[in-house]
Formats: C-alpha cells, structure tokens, sequence
C-alpha cells in the first residue's frame, strides 16, 4: 500500500506517510489517492490547493475558518521541512483547546489530515518551505478567523523561540476569546 495512517493524541487528525518508489531515475510517490484517504474516514471534497513559500522561522497560523465554511486540510510539503500543528477547537470535544504536533518533510512524504474543527498552523524549520494544503471548502474571507500562536491556555511547544509573524497573526485573540462555532 502506498499509504501509511496514523491517528495521533486526537485521533480526528491523522498523520500519513506516503511511500516513496526510488529507481534510477529518481523517485514517484502518491501524494494522494480519494479511495486509500476514504477508508480512513478522510473526506476526498477537496475544493481548492493552497501553496505556501516560507523562509526559516516563519509561523503562520493558528488559522481556521468557520461556518459557513469551514474548513478541512490535508497538509503536504514540497519542499524542505515544516512544524505542523492543529488545535481542537470544537467546544464540545472532550480535546478542546488541545494540541497536536509533527514533523512533516519533503524527503519522508508526511502528510498531516487536520479537519473543520481545528485551528491550524506551521512554523518553517528548514531555510525554505513549500507547502501545500488542500481544502475542503474556498477560502472566505469573511470566515476567516484564528488564535494567537503562543496563547498559553493551549501551550503549543513550538519548536521556535521567536518566530517571524504576520501582522495579521500577531494581533490574533486568544482561543477564550475567539469567535468559534464548532
């Protein structure tokens, strides 16, 4: 099988690891596959790509959208290497406002599933990154919304002291003070 799943602490995100096939001509991996993501409970609505080019020490996030169109994320790395982050923020979770945290690269092909619910955010630990997300609904920015990277209610031990922010996510409220409908 070319994927790999893995439910971590909060079981509704799922870590995946792509296989990777290496000949002498380089190497193939499946990146994604609607059938293999469906029998893991992994929605296959897929809607919109995002790319991301970050430099070392960039953090974005902690980002959601909410309803009427939230937002489900498969989260991939093109390039270089990425911590990744997701926050339940679904008030009647018995996870709310715990966090989950991994590693994904290039090199491994790690895949990170981060359902409508969550929060979600990375910090770049390579000298460049190049991410990927796809999502299962458009961007609206009257949706938008998010939670201040360090609040410390939630404890995200990032792997980055000072990291580089948007303006946008420095002024982001604390998760107690977020406008949450999940």
């Amino acid at each position: 099988m070319p994927f790999e799943f893995y439910r971590l602490e909060i079981p509704d995100v799922v870590f995946v690891k792509a296989r990777r096939f290496d000949d002498e001509r380089g190497f193939f991996r499946e990146m994604y596959k609607a059938s293999a993501f469906a029998e893991q409970g992994i929605p296959n609505n897929f809607v919109q790509d995002n790319l991301s080019h970050s430099e070392r020490g960039v953090l974005r996030g902690l980002h959601y959208q909410k309803a009427p169109h939230p937002q489900g994320k498969l989260v991939m790395v093109l390039r270089g290497r990425i911590y990744d982050v997701a926050v339940d923020i679904r008030r009647d979770s018995a996870t709310f406002g715990q966090w989950v945290g991994c590693e994904l690269t290039s090199e491994g092909g790690e895949l990170l599933w981060v359902p409508a619910g969550f929060a979600h955010g990375f910090c770049v630990l390579s000298d460049e990154a190049d991410v990927l997300y796809k999502v299962t609904d458009e961007y609206a920015r009257e949706c938008d919304r998010g939670i201040v990277w360090n609040d410390p209610e939630i404890g995200v031990e990032w792997p980055v002291d000072e990291p580089l922010l948007s303006e946008k996510d420095a002024e982001l409220p604390l998760l107690r003070d977020a406008e949450i409908e999940f």
